[in-house]
């Protein structure tokens, strides 16, 4: 598996913003979950609704991010991002990590806007997770500089499994995993990586 900073400390020390979105996973998925009628109107103004989008309400292109339908929905992006994340957030900065973060999710969710129907409804951080794929694979496929052979083979048979999972998954987002992707593989040669990185490595079993 990727390398990760180890404790919560370090987290939030090494990796602020990974360490924020993950909190928002954590604290929006319990608020939401409790059983307080007050709170339903203000889940239905911001989660992705593509009909209210269109109709100007360009906030739920981003707010649907750190929102989630379910404990093993939140739990699978939150994993996914506490395991792929930090490497990226400490190589890229703060600032462009973030950049690539909602540029992932805002395009991915622009293109379940554009590519389905009004009244579909989403939310979730698959869209910008799968930014962060889209930039391990520019790395791995063209900056052979930055990551060793043995961990470019693992790191793409690992997207590819993710990507497969997503055209298996019979209630996810494939256009918005798909465009997540792209986006952040579009994005990828524009986010310079910093000079002095911590050092890419696969953590053995």
């Amino acid at each position: 598996m990727f390398h990760h900073v180890g404790d919560v400390r370090s987290l939030f020390r090494l990796c602020p913003v990974v360490s924020i979105v993950l909190l928002a996973h954590i604290g929006l998925w319990f608020l939401f979950v409790l059983p307080l009628t007050v709170l339903e109107p203000i889940w239905q103004h911001v989660i992705g609704t593509n009909g209210a989008i269109r109709d100007g309400e360009y906030w739920r292109l981003v707010s649907p991010l750190v929102l989630h339908y379910d404990f093993n929905h939140m739990a699978a992006n939150s994993l996914s991002l506490w395991l792929f994340g930090p490497w990226l957030e400490r190589a890229l900065g703060k600032g462009k990590f973030l950049l690539l973060y909602l540029g992932g999710g805002f395009g991915a969710n622009v293109a379940t806007v554009l590519l389905l129907p009004p009244m579909y409804s989403h939310v979730g951080a698959s869209g910008a997770i799968f930014a962060l794929f889209g930039m391990y694979s520019y790395l791995a496929l063209f900056r052979r500089d930055l990551i060793a052979p043995k961990h470019t083979r693992l790191l793409l048979v690992i997207v590819a499994i993710h990507l497969l999972l997503s055209l298996l998954e019979p209630n996810g987002n494939l256009i918005a995993h798909l465009f997540g992707f792209a986006t952040g593989g579009l994005l990828a040669p524009f986010l310079a990586i910093r000079p002095q990185l911590p050092t890419f490595h696969v953590i053995r079993p």
